[in-house]
């Protein structure tokens, strides 16, 4: 019997009682679709998926795309990006390390992706784990003048700029990867295509600039609404087990990932991306 369960005060529900690769009836998937919506990440634990499984269910969201990091795509399934620190004939078949600073999946792209599912096959006993941040819940918390500043500015979203934050070790981009990162602008408050609702759309750790205004002003508006946004009253940390599924709505949820001793031991993970919604059947 479907059970929808809180993980945290405001952020998250686990589904229970689903097995994802079965016949789940219209009705119980609107109820899970309805969580989605209402709290931005759902969890299904003891899961056991194929590729073509958990590609088909993410399906069941929206439609699968793949957008970043085409060499770390499985090779038979490349809607998937593999996460691991595993190694093939002596060369990475994943990524070993990803999204370590709060971040929002694709948020340089003019149409970001919908959403994220990923599924645990190996994981570490220690480390590994990924922070969740509900944006819903740190708009509706900000006090009120400081939601009528924001309501209608833009920030704008720097490669370019993200680069010395997110990646100090990496050297600084070339004149190639200049000319193809371009900035692109979104709604501080970003109204969600299905619900309706607010949320902040200013995550990560960099001083984005606000259109319109001088740096002076933008920086400190921008750390602020960032360090706001991840108070513990609106985060899950979520401690990976095998066979765990995590879907989040990039709509309303910023997340990243923490260290792990990838000497010591393995990870492997399966991505899939939702670049649109589905409709929901009544």
């Amino acid at each position: 019997m479907l059970e929808l369960v809180p993980l945290a005060e405001g952020v998250g529900t686990e589904v229970r009682g689903i097995d994802v690769t079965g016949d789940i009836s219209d009705r119980d998937f609107a109820r899970i679709h309805q969580a989605w919506m209402d709290t931005a990440v759902l969890l299904f634990r003891d899961q056991k998926l194929t590729p073509e499984q958990h590609i088909a269910f993410t399906r069941r969201f929206g439609e699968v795309f793949a957008y970043t990091r085409s060499q770390f795509n499985d090779v038979e399934h490349p809607e998937i990006l593999l996460l691991s620190n595993l190694t093939r004939d002596g060369k990475p078949i994943g990524s070993a390390y990803s999204g370590r600073v709060w971040h929002t999946d694709g948020h340089y792209l003019t149409n970001p992706p919908v959403g994220s599912m990923l599924y645990a096959i190996e994981v570490p006993p220690v480390g590994g784990d990924t922070w969740y941040a509900n944006m819903y819940a740190a708009y509706e918390a900000l006090p009120e003048r400081v939601k009528e500043r924001i309501e209608d500015l833009r920030v704008v979203i720097s490669r370019v700029q993200s680069r010395p934050y997110n990646y100090p070790d990496r050297p600084a981009p070339t004149e190639q990867e200049r000319a193809e990162w371009v900035d692109v602008s979104h709604p501080i408050v970003r109204r969600h295509e299905v619900s309706g609702r607010k949320a902040l759309y200013a995550g990560g750790n960099v001083p984005w600039r606000i259109e319109g205004l001088p740096v002076h002003e933008s920086a400190p508006l921008v750390t602020f609404i960032q360090e706001f946004a991840v108070q513990p009253r609106f985060t899950y940390r979520h401690q990976w087990r095998p066979g765990d599924i995590v879907l989040w709505d990039n709509r309303g949820a910023m997340h990243r990932a923490t260290y792990y001793n990838d000497v010591a031991h393995r990870r492997l993970l399966h991505r899939t991306t939702i670049a649109t919604d589905r409709p929901i059947p009544a």
